[in-house]
């Protein structure tokens, strides 16, 4: 039977419409990219030392440090080791900062150093909590407003607020402009992933969705690139702002989606863009009128007035469902603790911080490839615990390495990041394999804010590196070493049929070693399609 997903898909051998829109909203994954890992040069803190008075008296000898200087008391002793008395002041006259490598960040341009440190530590987990926020803001207004207007706005949003960051004229200025870069970012990623699913066929829906995080590694690439070339904090976040032109002066010519109007009861629109693709396809059209009729008849009809609220505590329906629940969440915080500390600890590994950084970014595309060929040859759960465990063992091959010997260490870091990326890209595909209709929005969006939790906590650990420069990989290695084991523990889903019911779901584990004959009726599954397609609390890209 023809269902609503037709709609989006006219036909299966010509996808024209969809490939254009595809690429449009797909290239803007690249200033999301962008602003997500700025912060990795913009945040540099030099070598500096404390700035001498400006009203220097004749015969004053000053020694100065990091965080303090101190005036000697006998000014007769010209001797670097200086024994007797002195007295000691605060840097209240600024510092004088290091500029073979940056002429200015935004450290040094508001003095985020000594007392000041922690301002500078809150730069990137600041950020991120905005990216949390954003993604349930904007998840809302698109299914109030439309997501074609969303993403006009989140787009035109991330333009201006980033131009804004780098005219702050002070620090809070500065914090808040990227606060809210953060949320219209993070709300186009969402809106965009939900925009572009409810486009793409199920034919093409896993390599679709997988390879959005494809651009979203160009992104980085770019940061890199610029970073090296532009060496002045607010140059730098000026120039990557302007990424975003080109998708805010074409986003007008996206229409809305077909799912979208439909749930808002605009037929006549929604059959316009449908003859309109149909058009571009080079196929025939079809009336959504019969669609709709059809699906009316059908077993699945009412199902989407049918479903039900569910809260937090349904994921730990039973034993069984609370432990794979616990796992889920650990993988996802395991994932974006993973992927920020490699991206972020970039600076960290010795030699060129804008090649590593490059490279830390370069290896994540074939990431995202490889995850879409194997895990339809070897299954979800082995692909993913091996890609956890491979992870671990480069975090532990990091820390062996004797750091005049970087080069081979941003080698085992880029295959750590290739492991990790694979995760990462697979992890939101999983979860959503693992439960059951009636909690899987639940599921993908509480693992989506655990990920979050772990983007802002990353950066915490990233900093420690100060204390122990290992800091980072024992963090990431331990707990990948712990999710690999736990995977290991989850239910194969490859070839298994979307779960419907908690019954349903719970019978994974037993029917791993055969081939389900007890699959549902196609119309069943179709019907969930239907009523998925516009559920956009399932979009919570893990970026």
């Amino acid at each position: 039977m023809r269902t609503l997903h037709a709609v989006s898909h006219p036909h299966s051998n010509s996808m024209r419409f969809q490939r254009v829109l595809y690429f449009i909203c797909a290239f803007q994954n690249i200033s999301c990219g962008i602003h997500y890992l700025a912060s990795v040069f913009m945040g540099v803190t030099p070598r500096h030392v404390c700035r001498p008075p400006g009203n220097l008296q004749n015969g004053e000898i000053w020694e100065l440090s990091r965080c303090s200087r101190n005036k000697r008391e006998n000014t007769s002793s010209l001797d670097y080791e200086y024994t007797g008395s002195k007295k000691e002041f605060p840097c209240v006259d600024g510092y004088i900062y290091n500029q073979n490598t940056w002429k200015s960040t935004a450290v040094t341009q508001w003095n985020l150093v000594c007392d000041r440190k922690w301002l500078a530590m809150l730069i990137q987990p600041l950020f991120m909590f905005g990216v949390l926020l954003g993604s349930v803001t904007f998840g809302y207004f698109s299914d109030r407003l439309g997501r074609r207007v969303v993403l006009w706005a989140t787009s035109s949003g991330m333009f201006l607020f980033g131009i804004a960051a780098a005219f702050a004229v002070d620090y809070y200025t500065f914090m808040a402009a990227r606060f809210f870069l953060a949320m219209v970012a993070s709300g186009y990623l969402v809106v965009g992933f939900v925009y572009v699913m409810e486009f793409i066929g199920m034919k093409s829906r896993t390599w679709a969705s997988v390879h959005l995080h494809s651009f979203f590694a160009v992104g980085t690439l770019l940061v890199a690139l610029t970073g090296y070339l532009v060496r002045t904090w607010w140059l730098y976040q000026m120039i990557l702002s302007t990424v975003t032109v080109p998708f805010i002066l074409c986003c007008w010519v996206l229409p809305e989606t077909p799912f979208w109007l439909l749930s808002e009861g605009r037929y006549e629109e929604a059959q316009k863009i449908v003859d309109i693709m149909a058009k571009w396809n080079r196929t025939s059209s079809c009336k959504l009128s019969e669609l709709l009729s059809l699906d009316l008849q059908g077993p699945v009809g009412n199902s989407p007035t049918e479903v039900q609220k569910h809260s937090l505590s349904h994921l730990f329906y039973n034993w069984n469902i609370a432990t794979r629940t616990l796992t889920v969440w650990l993988i996802w915080f395991t994932g974006s603790l993973g992927f920020y500390s490699f991206s972020l600890n970039s600076v960290n590994l010795g030699g060129n911080e804008y090649l590593n950084l490059f490279l830390l970014g370069v290896v994540e595309i074939p990431a995202y490839t490889f995850v879409c060929i194997a895990m339809d040859k070897v299954g979800r759960r082995t692909v993913l615990a091996y890609s956890l465990f491979c992870s671990a063992l480069t975090c532990g091959v990091v820390m062996v390495i004797p750091h005049k010997h970087y080069i081979l260490g941003v080698v085992a870091a880029m295959v750590g990041k290739f492991a990790i990326g694979a995760a990462f890209g697979l992890i939101y595909l999983y979860t959503a394999e693992l439960y059951p209709t009636i909690v899987r929005s639940l599921a993908v969006g509480s693992g989506s804010m655990v990920c979050r939790l772990a983007s802002i906590l990353a950066p915490f650990s990233v900093d420690l590196s100060s204390v122990w420069i290992f800091i980072p990989q024992l963090f990431v290695g331990t707990l990948a070493f712990l999710s690999g084991v736990l995977t290991l523990k989850l239910p194969e889903t490859l070839g298994k049929q979307l779960a419907t019911t908690w019954e349903e779901a719970a019978k994974l584990e037993s029917e791993n070693e055969s081939n389900s004959s007890k699959l549902l009726p196609t119309t069943n599954n179709s019907g969930l399609e239907k009523t998925e397609a516009i559920t956009p609390r399932d979009s919570g890209l893990g970026e």
